[in-house]
């Protein structure tokens, strides 16, 4: 075999690669649906409905509902992403960047309260960003 390989065949040997098992497989995309569930209907659709939820969270915020359409229009793009075996990895990794950015919301703007809420979905998420290093790194123009 030569000593170069493509972006495309990088990819179909770490997708058929006999270590990753079957269960695992079948865990990341359990945790890939459940997560698309969770920020398309429980976190972007009270925003883009403008449910009083979510407003009175905007508004104590202090950003506009603009930018609570916006947050939840990134959470759909995220979810949709999620659910897309090529873009999984970076919509995984975009979404853990987009929830560190929101704990440090609640940190300074809601006193800290709901904080540690957004730990509990950046570990799976990083397993998933994880599992799907080589689709993201051939997305990218890089060798894994």
């Amino acid at each position: 075999m030569s000593s170069t390989r493509t972006a495309a065949t990088t990819v179909t040997a770490a997708a058929t690669d006999p270590k990753q098992g079957k269960a695992a497989v079948r865990t990341v995309w359990t945790l890939r649906i459940v997560l698309a569930l969770f920020f398309a209907l429980a976190s972007a659709l009270p925003k883009l409905l403008a449910l009083p939820a979510a407003t009175t969270v905007f508004d104590a915020i202090g950003a506009g509902h603009w930018f609570m359409y916006v947050t939840g229009l990134v959470e759909l793009a995220g979810a949709v992403g999620l659910l897309l075996p090529r873009l999984a990895g970076p919509a995984a990794t975009a979404l853990i960047v987009f929830l560190v950015f929101a704990f440090v919301t609640q940190l300074t703007a809601m006193h800290g309260e709901n904080a540690g809420t957004p730990f509990l979905f950046m570990v799976p998420l990083a397993v998933v960003a994880w599992h799907r290093r080589a689709e993201t790194a051939a997305l990218v123009g890089r060798r894994p």
